[in-house]
């Protein structure tokens, strides 16, 4: 099965609709489609990518409390929603607006899956902080010390990012 004809996937495409981020007018599903492909890139599983595109839907309290109570229509797959749930408990351990003192203060999860969605969403939040935001979003200072500490942490390299970047669909 290709991941783009998955119920994870489908569900993120509809809540998503053409709706676009305020700051940068990118859509929405940009973020969902370029995580996708650095998670092919870095060889993650189809349960990994599955996740991923659940994420959105589990990661905020706010959504949590939308889409939790349907679930069971989101995905059937027991493994896709415990990734999404350990995603959701390792990124939010760790906001931006968290202090971090250095690399070592951010968790990783014990399973390598989790690890590789986080790999793939902070290299896609870079690119899009770096094209859109950075120098002009009033936190922009700690938001490149964010994702550098985060890219650190996931031991991923200036040149790695920029290879896993640059990966399209």
């Amino acid at each position: 099965m290709h991941v783009a004809e998955s119920v994870e996937y489908q569900a993120i495409a509809a809540w998503y609709g053409e709706r676009v981020a305020r700051r940068s007018g990118v859509r929405l599903i940009a973020h969902i489609d370029e995580g996708l492909a650095i998670l092919d890139a870095l060889g993650a599983s189809l349960p990994a990518r599955r996740a991923f595109c659940l994420h959105p839907l589990v990661q905020a309290d706010a959504d949590l409390a939308v889409h939790g109570p349907r679930l069971a229509e989101l995905s059937t797959d027991v493994t896709v929603v415990m990734l999404a749930f350990e995603y959701r408990h390792i990124a939010n351990a760790t906001l931006s607006t968290r202090a971090i003192a250095g690399a070592c203060e951010i968790p990783l999860s014990p399973l390598a899956e989790v690890n590789l969605m986080l790999v793939a969403d902070k290299v896609q939040n870079r690119k899009d902080f770096l094209a859109h935001h950075r120098g002009t979003h009033p936190r922009s200072d700690e938001l490149e010390r964010y994702f550098a500490l985060w890219l650190e942490r996931l031991e991923i390299s200036e040149a790695r990012y920029l290879a896993l970047s640059s990966t399209r669909r």
